[in-house]
C-alpha cells in the first residue's frame, strides 16, 4: 500500500510566509558580518556606526516623497483633521512616542496626533500575540477614532508587508481619510495601498531581521520630519522658535521665558509682564511685545491668523 502525506495548512502558511521573507531587503542575511560576534567590542561598535551612516542618505532620496506626504498632511490637519500613526512592534513604539512628544512640544491636543499600535498600550513594552497579522484589528482601531476625510493615517512598517500597518492604510484609504505608507522595502504591499508611498531603503541589518536598527532609525527620522514640519506649516513655530510650547514643568516654563527673549529681545520685566498679559501662552505674550498690543487683542489676532504668529504681526502692524 502506497502511503501519502501532505503538509498541514499551518505549516504551509509558514513556508509561504518564509519565502516572502525572503525577498525582503530588510531581511537580508550578511555572511561578512557571521563572525561578528567573534569581534573585539569597539570593532563591532564602529562597525554600527557605520552602518547608521548610511540612514541619512537614504532618507535624502525619499525627501521629494516626504515633502508631498507632509504639504497633503498639513492641508487636511488646517481644516480639523488629525495625524494618526499605525504600527506594530517598534514601528508602531516610535509612531506613539512622536505622537506623544507633540503636545508638549506644539501644545497640541491629545487627540489631534495619535499613535496606534497593534495589541493596544500593553504591546508598548510586551509583545502581543498575534496583533500585527490582523488587519481586522487596525480597522476597528481605527473605527474607535471615527475618521473623517481630513484624518491622515500612517502605516509604519519596515518590511511594509505587516497586516496591521497595510490594514490601517486600506480602511482608513476607503473611509476617505488621507494615507501615508513609510517602509523600507522598494515595492511593498504598504506603500501601494498608500496616497503617498515613502520606501526608506536602508539596506540588510547588522542582526539579520532586527528592524529595530537602521530601519528603526530611518523611520523615527522620517517620523521627526512629518510631526515638526506639519507644526511648521500649521503656524505651531515662529521661525525656529517652538512658540506653542506647553510650559508644563519647570524646564518648560524657562525655556518658554527663553524663547520669549529670543524672539522679542525684551527685557525680563516685560517679559514677564507679557506672560502675566497672555495666561502664560508665549505666542501671545511675544505678539504683544512686538505688535504693541494687549492681552485679548493679540489672542484675537491670532485667532484670525489661524494661528499663525507672523500673519498676526502684520496685522497688528497694519492696524
Amino acid at each position: 500500500m502506497t502511503s501519502t502525506s501532505s503538509a498541514s495548512p499551518e505549516s504551509s502558511s509558514y513556508g509561504e510566509l518564509r519565502a516572502q521573507l525572503a525577498t525582503l531587503t530588510t531581511e537580508a542575511f550578511r555572511p561578512e558580518l557571521a563572525d561578528i560576534d567573534r569581534l573585539p567590542t569597539l570593532e563591532i561598535a564602529r562597525i554600527m556606526n557605520g552602518e547608521d551612516e548610511t540612514v541619512p542618505a537614504a532618507v535624502a532620496a525619499q525627501l521629494p516623497s516626504i515633502a508631498a506626504a507632509i504639504d497633503a498632511t498639513a492641508e487636511r490637519m488646517a481644516r480639523g483633521g488629525r495625524l494618526v500613526y499605525a504600527g506594530a512592534g517598534t514601528a508602531g513604539r516610535l509612531g506613539v512616542l512622536d505622537a506623544s512628544e507633540c503636545p508638549p512640544t506644539f501644545n497640541t491636543d491629545p487627540a489631534e496626533v495619535v499613535g496606534l499600535i497593534a495589541g493596544g498600550p500593553t504591546a508598548m513594552v510586551a509583545a502581543v500575540e498575534g496583533a500585527e497579522d490582523s488587519k481586522e484589528l487596525a480597522a476597528a482601531d481605527l473605527d474607535t477614532l471615527k475618521l473623517t476625510a481630513d484624518d491622515t493615517v500612517v502605516g509604519i512598517s519596515a518590511s511594509g508587508r505587516t497586516p496591521y500597518a497595510v490594514g490601517a492604510v486600506e480602511h482608513a484609504r476607503a473611509r476617505g481619510a488621507l494615507t501615508i505608507g513609510l517602509s523600507c522595502n522598494a515595492g511593498s504591499a504598504l506603500g501601494t495601498a498608500a496616497d503617498h508611498g515613502i520606501e526608506v531603503v536602508v539596506g540588510p541589518e547588522l542582526l539579520t531581521g532586527s528592524t529595530r536598527l537602521k530601519a528603526g532609525t530611518a523611520q523615527k527620522l522620517v517620523l521627526n520630519m512629518i510631526s515638526t514640519i506639519t507644526m511648521i506649516r500649521l503656524g505651531k513655530t515662529y521661525g525656529n522658535l517652538m512658540v506653542d510650547v506647553r510650559a508644563s514643568n519647570e524646564k518648560l516654563r524657562a525655556r518658554s521665558r527663553r524663547i520669549v527673549a529670543l524672539a522679542t529681545g525684551a527685557s525680563d520685566e516685560e517679559i514677564e509682564a507679557a506672560l502675566a498679559a497672555t495666561d502664560g501662552e508665549v505666542k501671545n505674550a511675544i505678539l504683544t511685545i512686538l505688535g504693541g498690543v494687549d492681552g485679548p487683542t493679540a489672542a484675537r489676532l491670532l485667532a484670525d491668523s489661524g494661528g499663525h504668529l507672523r500673519a498676526a504681526l502684520g496685522n497688528a502692524t497694519a492696524g
